[in-house]
C-alpha cells in the first residue's frame, strides 16, 4: 500500500488523524512566516516594548521591544526543528539496534539489549542538566540536539527489536536467507518496511518528547538563551515578570501554540498506531473486528 493511500485513507476516516494534521499544518504556517520577518531574530527594541495585542502588533509586544507574532515564528521554528533533528538521528539508532538486535539473536542481542537497557534506566534530564553546566560555553542549540537523541532511543529500540523478531521467523526472511542475502539486505529490504508505520507513529511521540525536554530546560536557562526557541520566549518573559506586569500576551500565545503542537502530534501518532491494528481499521472503515 501506497504512503498516499495511507494517509488519504487516515484523513478520510479518522478524524484524530485530521485534527492533528491540520493543528500541525497551523504550526508549520507560523513557522513557515519566519522566512518573511522584517526584524533579525536577535535584535531588541525594535518596536515599541509593552504593547497589547493590535491592529498593528496582532500578538502584542515583548518588554524588550520585539514583537511577539514575529519572535514566535522564530522560536515555533527552531523548537520544531529541535523536535525533527532528536527525533530523525535517535530513529536512525533505535532502528539500527532494533532491527540488527531481534534479527541476529544470540550475544549480538543480549550485548545490544545490555547497552539499551543502560540507557532506559539513565536519569535523562539529571544528565542534560549536567551536560549543560560543564559544557556552558559551548552548548549550543544543535549539541542538544546530538545530546538528547543519543540518550532518547532506548525505548523504540526495544520496540523495533520485538517486531524483527517476529520477522525473523517469517517464511519471507527464510526465502531471503536461503537466497545469499546478507543481513544487511534482508534487514533493510526485507524488515525495515514492516516497522516503518511503528517508525511513524515513535517519531510523532519523539518529537513532542523532546519539545518537552527542550522546552523545560529553555524555560530554567540550561540552554542557549539567544536562540529563540518556545522555552526561550517563556525565559525571557519570566526574567521580566511578565504575569506580573500584565504582559499576558508574551507567555500566552508561545504556551498555546505549542500546546497545539502537542495535541496535534500527538492525535497524528494515536491515529497511526489505530491504523496499524487491522481491528481499528476495519471498524473505523465499518468492517467487522
Amino acid at each position: 500500500m501506497s504512503t498516499l493511500k495511507i494517509f488519504r485513507d487516515l484523513f478520510r476516516y479518522n478524524g484524530e488523524f485530521a485534527i492533528g494534521l491540520v493543528l500541525v499544518l497551523v504550526v508549520l504556517a507560523v513557522a513557515v512566516c519566519s522566512f518573511f520577518s522584517p526584524y533579525p531574530p536577535m535584535d531588541v527594541y525594535v518596536v515599541p516594548p509593552d504593547v497589547p495585542p493590535s491592529w498593528e502588533y496582532p500578538l502584542g509586544t515583548t518588554s524588550r521591544g520585539q514583537d511577539v507574532f514575529w519572535q514566535l515564528t522564530f522560536a515555533i521554528r527552531n523548537t520544531l526543528l529541535f523536535g525533527i533533528v532528536v527525533a530523525v538521528l535517535s530513529r536512525i539508532i533505535s532502528l539500527g539496534v532494533g532491527l540488527i538486535s531481534g534479527y541476529k539473536g544470540g550475544w549480538v542481542d543480549r550485548v545490544l539489549m545490555s547497552i539499551n537497557d543502560t540507557f532506559v534506566v539513565i536519569p535523562l534530564f539529571p544528565i542534560l542538566v549536567l551536560f549543560y553546566f560543564i559544557m556552558r560555553d559551548q552548548m549550543s542549540w544543535a549539541m542538544l540536539a546530538v545530546i538528547t537523541a543519543l540518550l532518547g532511543w532506548a525505548y523504540d529500540a526495544r520496540l523495533i527489536r520485538s517486531i524483527a523478531m517476529s520477522l525473523r521467523t517469517r517464511e519471507f526472511t527464510r526465502q531471503a536467507v536461503f537466497s545469499g542475502m546478507g543481513t544487511g539486505k534482508i534487514v533493510l529490504q526485507e524488515h525495515l518496511p514492516f516497522v516503518l508505520p511503528i517508525v511513524f507513529s515513535t517519531t510523532m511521540n519523539n518529537i513532542n518528547w523532546s519539545i518537552g525536554i527542550e522546552v523545560t530546560l529553555s524555560v530554567l536557562g540550561f540552554t542557549d538563551i539567544n536562540t529563540p526557541t518556545i522555552g526561550g520566549m517563556i525565559y525571557w518573559a519570566n526574567q521580566h515578570t511578565a504575569l506580573v506586569s500584565g504582559i499576558w500576551w508574551w507567555i500566552t500565545f508561545p504556551v498555546v501554540l505549542v500546546i497545539m503542537l502537542f495535541i496535534g502530534l500527538f492525535l497524528l501518532a494515536i491515529s497511526m498506531n489505530e491504523y496499524i491494528d487491522p481491528r481499528s481499521r476495519l471498524s473505523r472503515l465499518g468492517g467487522q473486528a
